[in-house]
């Protein structure tokens, strides 16, 4: 083996000869049980983020888990085309060139757009094989692709026929910038410091009122005024009409019970084109609605000749300015509130009227509430369960069109008398009058109305498939939390309507991958790390393995580039150690330890020669003789591979990642590899010794491969007894017949007292090299069960001499640490200079005395614990704890070395 594991050369290595043996293309075998996944589309815009490498690497993981489990596996890839993203990133794209989209056709903008689109997808398909992922690419599905567009006409034409699609006059959110109208998933709302505006409006009875508002260039689209039923001071004005000021409109007092009484004035200026509350209670007491503000943005002709054009945020001066000029502004106050932004772009969102296709979400969100009430969909961890059922039992109906030329275009045709043609195909003429003068709906649909459809489009819905018969319902969708309500949602009512089944069987949901502060990573904050520039430095597995161990299910993982040292470290770990045993193989290469097994059975009488068997499908060439430590690390093997079984099975993976790391690095490389050395380098039974080690290390490999593709397939393409892949041999579970309950017990009581011994070593300074006396004393009966570990206890706590009994005595000068039933004794004199020790303790605690008196000092005065930030006092009390333990220990050792 190499003296070091090279990352980039084996990651190219293995990527090729995986996709040329074709080992992620599931099998025609009918009898296996399949598991399947669907890759959450990636934008055609998009690039790796650390998100991305966490969600990849948790479906990576299961993938080749399942597969190494025996099920016929397939992950199914695919991207989005993202219309506002892509849209948006080739129209600048454009502009460094000159062109804009307003001087072409439509059709040369997408022509442009697919050019774009071709030329990244490489880019994502790069990426996805850089982190190992094992996606079947001869099933890729793009959601603008021909078979995908024909799904998603057909789902447009049903729900439509059904009476679930609808075009109607609403209140979207409007992105001046993107200029589309987007979700209500699609906003995000950031605190933001503004002002309130008082704004006094005559009334005809003479009296005046006073509304307050965030927002007073919208006033110029007033039409009424509200207040709350339940205001008994201001209920007296309703049926009254109060006065706009500025524009002189004459507004209706009303009452309505979406008012909050408490908020401003109690009364509330009712904007209906501007809000989506004022729209509802314009419908209920049939106010009129007014436009001021268009689709840029900026004030429109019904704002009044002297606003017409302006910005709106420079409108909003102008009116101010106005309404002090005519005595109108009663005050203006500081205010901290919600402001809606388009989660894509950060321009302010514009609630807007305007006439919109809309999908009736009620009817589909019902069986989608009832399979994951009978628990037929399961969420993961199971506190999103609820939110989702929040929402849907809140759910409002889904504004689908958007103002775009990039996307599935609108299905709808016009004709001049009004008509409308609903068609999966394009149509010749109107399908009502006949006349051929019809013109196609210019929105596009939600890019969301596509991927709602992503469990079934990809496997050939609405033909019926032999993908869709075979591998759907998918067994588990992974994804963050964040897109609970733009996808997971959507796709269970999607399925549901068109294939009559659930979409997934489970919901993982991961984390939000944030950055040492805490903030959500972004460009723009330039706190987003290049995953490739991290697997370039450490490699993909060192990657994959550290956000697995770090990122428990559905919790925000606070992620820097430094913590990606422990996946290298532990990748450094398991090379070193294999190299450690094929070292130890080469050197012994005389031996024969296996050969190939041409009989009917196993070969062997059980126990570990069975296991290597059913392993590898060789025989052992000789008749094993274990020792307890052998036997110790079998058994711990099988408890390795039955808790990965039960937390990887409860989709605890940072468990199983946690629980594969401490056995290997722990179990297998500090105890067992160190106690294999004395036989391998002494007389012991070395054929016993490399066959268990390498049986474990093959083992370990298998456990280790979901997590750490390539390492693992290096390391079992240079073991002697391995064949095929990794990928392709089974995964291993717990061997009943390797389980040892009195090795376990010796190896217990043999780490405790190596533990013992090297602590007091370090604790009094003993050279690293020296040897020391060893003395454990232990009751009537029990030095029967050291007496088999002795020589290891010997060789890993550098002990030149050993006691063992129940007549142990204690001599003064010896360090003693008691482990349930047994005491280690260590007798320092000789061992080290005890007035050396003695005078290094008394300088240590001296030092210790005088940071205790600072420490003292400060917590005893009233002033800093009173005043101080509890952050700084606690800092304080927690040095305080950690002196007086270092302090106890100190006087414990100087009691122990003084031996006047």
């Amino acid at each position: 083996m190499d003296k070091h594991f090279d990352p980039k050369t084996s990651q190219a290595k293995w990527n090729n000869a995986w996709e040329k043996a074709g080992v992620f293309t599931p099998s025609d075998d009918t009898d296996k049980p399949s598991f399947v996944i669907i890759l959450p589309p990636p934008n055609v815009t998009g690039v790796l983020h650390v998100g991305h490498v966490l969600g990849d690497t948790v479906q990576d993981h299961l993938i080749r888990w399942k597969r190494m489990r025996g099920y016929n596996t397939l992950w199914l890839p695919g991207s989005d085309h993202a219309g506002i993203a892509t849209q948006k990133v080739v129209e600048n794209a454009l502009l460094k060139e000159g062109k804009r989209r307003a001087d072409m056709t439509r059709e040369e903008f997408l022509g442009y757009a697919w050019e774009w689109k071709d030329r990244h997808r490489g880019v994502i398909v790069d990426q996805l094989r850089n982190l190992g992922c094992g996606l079947d690419w001869s099933r890729e599905a793009f959601t603008l692709d021909e078979p995908r567009s024909q799904a998603v006409r057909e789902v447009f034409v049903r729900l439509y026929e059904k009476g679930l699609i609808y075009r109607g006059d609403y209140i979207v959110n409007w992105c001046p910038s993107c200029q589309t109208a987007i979700s209500d998933e699609e906003v995000e709302y950031k605190e933001m410091d503004s002002h309130l505006w008082w704004i006094e409006y005559p009334v005809d009875d003479g009296n005046k009122l006073v509304v307050a508002t965030t927002r007073p260039e919208t006033m110029l689209g007033d039409t009424g005024v509200a207040v709350s039923p339940e205001d008994e001071e201001k209920r007296s004005m309703v049926g009254k009409t109060a006065t706009l000021p500025i524009v002189g409109r004459k507004l209706p007092i009303v009452a309505d019970a979406v008012v909050d009484k408490e908020f401003g004035s109690g009364f509330v200026k009712v904007t209906p084109a501007h809000d989506p509350n004022d729209f509802e209670i314009a419908g209920r007491h049939n106010l009129p609605s007014v436009v001021v503000i268009d689709r840029q943005g900026r004030m429109t002709a019904e704002a009044g000749a002297q606003f017409e054009g302006m910005d709106r945020f420079e409108c909003r001066k102008k009116v101010v300015e106005q309404l002090e000029a005519q005595g109108s502004l009663v005050k203006i106050e500081p205010h901290r509130h919600s402001v809606g932004h388009h989660d894509r772009c950060g321009t302010l969102i514009e609630p807007l009227l305007s006439r919109e296709w809309f999908v009736k979400m009620q009817p589909l969100a019902k069986p989608a509430i009832e399979v994951v009430e009978r628990d037929e969909v399961s969420f993961y961890p199971e506190r999103w369960r609820n939110v989702y059922m929040s929402w849907m039992t809140n759910i409002k109906d889904w504004c689908i069109s958007r103002q775009l030329w990039w996307g599935h275009r609108i299905p709808v045709w016009y004709c001049p008398d009004g008509h409308l043609t609903v068609s999966r195909t394009d149509p010749e003429a109107c399908g009502t009058c006949g006349t051929g003068e019809i013109r196609q709906d210019e929105n596009v649909l939600d890019t969301w109305f596509s991927s709602w459809l992503w469990t079934i489009s990809p496997m050939g819905w609405p033909e019926d498939s032999p993908d869709l018969s075979r591998f759907h319902p998918t067994d588990v969708l992974v994804t963050g939390y964040e897109i609970i309500f733009f996808w997971v949602a959507r796709m269970i009512m999607a399925a549901l309507e068109f294939v009559g089944e659930i979409p997934f069987r489970h919901v993982f949901l991961t984390g939000i991958v944030r950055d040492g502060q805490g903030r959500k990573m972004s460009k723009s904050l330039g706190n987003s790390p290049d995953p490739l520039d991290i697997i370039d430095r450490y490699g993909t597995d060192a990657f994959r393995f550290t956000l697995s161990m770090l990122s428990p299910p559905g919790k925000d993982v606070l992620f820097a580039d430094e913590k990606v040292e422990l996946g290298r470290n532990f990748t450094n770990k398991i090379w070193q150690a294999s190299r450690m045993v094929m070292t130890a193989v080469e050197n012994n290469e005389s031996l024969v330890l296996f050969e190939s097994d041409k009989s009917a059975g196993d070969g062997s009488t059980g126990g570990f020669e069975a296991s290597w068997h059913a392993s590898h499908g060789s025989r052992l060439a000789f008749e094993p003789e274990l020792v307890w430590e052998d036997r110790w690390i079998l058994s711990a093997l099988g408890r390795c591979a039955a808790d990965v079984e039960e937390s990887f099975s409860s989709w605890r993976l940072n468990d199983g990642t946690a629980r594969i790391y401490d056995f290997m690095w722990h179990e297998f490389c500090d105890w067992y590899l160190e106690l294999a050395k004395i036989r391998l380098y002494g007389d012991g039974d070395k054929r016993t010794v490399l066959s268990v080690l390498l049986y474990v290390l093959g083992e370990s490999v298998k456990l280790l491969h979901p997590l750490m593709p390539y390492v693992t397939e290096e390391i079992w393409d240079i073991l002697p007894m391995t064949s095929g892949f990794v990928l392709t041999n089974e995964y291993p579970m717990e061997d009943g017949g390797l389980k040892d309950a009195a090795a376990d017990e010796k190896m217990t009581v043999f780490q405790s007292i190596v533990t013992a011994a090297r602590n007091i070593r370090a604790q009094y300074h003993v050279d690293p090299g020296a040897k020391i006396p060893l003395y454990i004393r232990t009751p009537i009966g029990g030095e029967a069960v050291i007496e088999e570990v002795q020589g290891g206890i010997r060789q890993l706590a550098r002990a030149d001499e050993i006691q063992i009994g129940p007549e142990v005595v204690k001599e003064k000068g010896s360090a003693a640490t008691p482990i349930g039933r047994f005491e280690v004794i260590v007798p320092l004199a000789g061992v080290v200079d005890l007035d050396a020790e003695m005078e290094r303790l008394q300088t240590e605690r001296t030092k210790i005395e005088l940071e205790l008196a600072r420490v003292n000092k400060k917590l005893s005065n009233d002033n800093f614990v009173t005043r101080a930030k509890p952050e700084v006092v606690q800092k304080e009390r927690d040095k305080k704890t950690r002196l007086d333990s270092e302090m106890e220990k100190l006087v414990e050792s100087l009691t122990i070395i003084n031996t006047d």
